[in-house]
């Protein structure tokens, strides 16, 4: 215990008392509180194989910082739960503990305490506390017909890594820069927080983070909101590793992207006063895109724009975590 201490984080102006007791005693903050969990379990999100446990642990973190983003809030402290089967040592958890450390670092995050269980496999659980805007949190429910639809930088990386990581055959691929690019986009996802608060100040109705697949989220946002939208395909930002390694992949890079999920860019809608400028400020502070892909519309379900101009019902398919794809 005193080693995972160690690993850690520290006392933070925040945080009264940290690891090592019951709970954690921490400062109120002056907004509302956000509160988000993530379970990451062997088997439906990753293979030990494959999977660094330095990786691993950071994954745990961004992808509960990344609610908190898609909310535009600021993310303040965290908790982990660990499930560890007998063949998991001493050093696999403390690299497993080390990556959490290193996500909390980058997003000043304070990892406060936790509990730790022998398990049949690893399951990693975090919570994440984080702090809303001064204006409030940006949920799903405000679209508005009329409004744009936007999403932050590229799709389908993440699950172009995934097929990379888990499928034979590939090898020619794997010492590319192409490879490098979605390998990385699978292990560590870019919790987008500042621009999360970008797209806030530019007026967003609503905003969820694309954990599941653009196609899924984006009907998700729709359902919540009591609206439809029009999606324009050849407007979906495909990562253009996907269409380096199409061959090798095997795999539609546009269906990849509309579908493959753990990307965990942002999908806003806007006014559309309101979109130059926050592709601007995006661009300029951030070096992140702004793609606009459509539109919300009046009605319910999603259409998409082909390359032809015809428009068709778009399928919400994405991932789904009970049945592990």
């Amino acid at each position: 215990m005193a080693a995972i201490a160690r690993v850690l984080s520290g006392p933070g102006p925040e945080v009264r008392v940290g690891v090592g007791d019951d709970a954690a005693v921490l400062a109120p903050g002056r907004g509302d509180l956000l509160l988000t969990t993530d379970l990451l379990v062997e088997g439906v999100h990753f293979e030990r194989s494959w999977t660094p446990p330095r990786d691993l642990g950071f994954k745990a973190i961004a992808v509960n910082v990344s609610d908190v983003a898609a909310m535009a809030g600021s993310p303040r402290y965290a908790v982990v739960g660990l499930g560890m089967p007998p063949d998991v040592d001493d050093a696999w958890a403390l690299e497993l503990l080390g990556g959490m450390r290193a996500a909390c670092d980058e997003h000043a995050l304070w990892l406060v305490g936790g509990d730790l269980s022998r398990a049949e496999r690893v399951v990693v659980s975090v919570a994440v506390v984080g702090e809303a805007p001064p204006g409030g949190a940006v949920t799903r429910t405000g679209a508005r017909p009329g409004d744009r639809v936007v999403v932050t930088g590229w799709l389908g990386a993440a699950a172009g890594g995934l097929l990379l990581a888990r499928g034979p055959g590939r090898g020619r691929a794997l010492g590319t820069e192409a490879a490098r690019v979605l390998l990385a986009a699978l292990a560590r996802p870019t919790p987008r927080v500042g621009e999360g608060r970008t797209l806030a100040r530019a007026g967003a109705t609503a905003m969820i983070d694309l954990s599941d697949g653009l196609a899924l989220d984006l009907a998700r946002l729709c359902r919540a909101s009591g609206v439809g939208a029009r999606v324009t395909l050849a407007a979906v930002p495909v990562a253009p590793a996907l269409i380096e390694l199409r061959d090798e992949l095997g795999a539609d890079p546009l269906e990849l992207a509309l579908s493959g999920g753990e990307d965990y860019e942002l999908l806003a809608t806007l006014p559309p006063a309101g979109v130059a400028a926050a592709r601007a400020e995006l661009r300029e502070r951030f070096g992140v895109s702004l793609a606009e892909i459509g539109g919300i519309i009046e009605g319910e379900g999603l259409s998409a724009i082909g390359p032809d101009g015809r428009e068709s019902p778009l399928e919400p398919r994405g991932w789904d975590h009970r049945a592990g794809g």
